[in-house]
């Protein structure tokens, strides 16, 4: 599997925000959006590591760290991800999260989880229309979520938080998991992103703001 980051941080942002957790980063996305903030692990050229699932498992258990995010670029895109899966979610100590870019189809990685001792969760974006990938998106996804997941609408205008609000409304995300609104960094504040809510009542929805990039600088690897 091909690694290009793997470190010991706080989670950012999720029901887990402000928890250490073990990052994972692979290398390689299907999409390019506009305000991606980790670009360089997309290049074709951008050094990595070779790693097999029970290698990843054995630097993750040295780390002591029980939360687990695998991250990229777009970690379902590795062709050994189902195994990695199968590897982490036998040892009962660790909390596996996958983020997601909503391009990916997650039917199959939704129907192994039910056959795993242990369940992983997704935290998927859905882009909205100032990340110019929206037409990638796969709805069809919405269906496979479950109460412990995460869909996160990364918003930057006014039309993108209209355009979130229709699909949580729309697919009852806030029935069938959990909804969050992230701005994108130095794009929007997130005051006015407050006042959207109030006006629009979006009960059970949460903002979230990217904790990682409050407490060192947005451009920091390794965070």
């Amino acid at each position: 599997m091909k690694v290009v980051e793997k470190f010991v941080s706080i989670n950012g942002e999720g029901t887990r925000a402000g928890e250490l957790a073990a990052f994972i980063r692979f290398k390689g996305c299907n999409l390019r959006c506009t305000y991606c903030d980790t670009m360089w692990a997309n290049e074709a050229g951008c050094d990595f590591t070779e790693m097999t699932p029970a290698e990843i498992h054995a630097y993750i258990r040295e780390t002591g760290v029980k939360n687990v995010t695998l991250t990229g670029g777009e970690p379902l895109l590795q062709p050994e991800m189902p195994e990695l899966l199968r590897e982490l979610m036998a040892d009962e100590s660790l909390r596996v999260e996958i983020e997601t870019n909503g391009a990916i189809a997650i039917e199959d990685f939704a129907k192994l989880r039910q056959e795993l001792p242990a369940r992983f969760t997704f935290t998927m974006d859905y882009k909205l229309p100032s990340s110019g990938c929206e037409s990638g998106m796969k709805l069809e996804n919405m269906q496979f979520l479950e109460s412990d997941d995460t869909v996160k609408f990364v918003s930057g205008s006014m039309e993108d938080l209209d355009r979130a609000w229709e699909l949580i409304q729309e697919y009852h995300l806030t029935e069938r998991c959990h909804a969050y609104l992230s701005p994108i960094f130095g794009a929007i504040e997130p005051k006015d992103m407050v006042d959207y809510m109030m006006a629009h009542n979006m009960n059970d929805v949460r903002l979230q703001i990217q904790m990682h990039k409050v407490i060192w600088d947005p451009n920091e690897r390794g965070v």
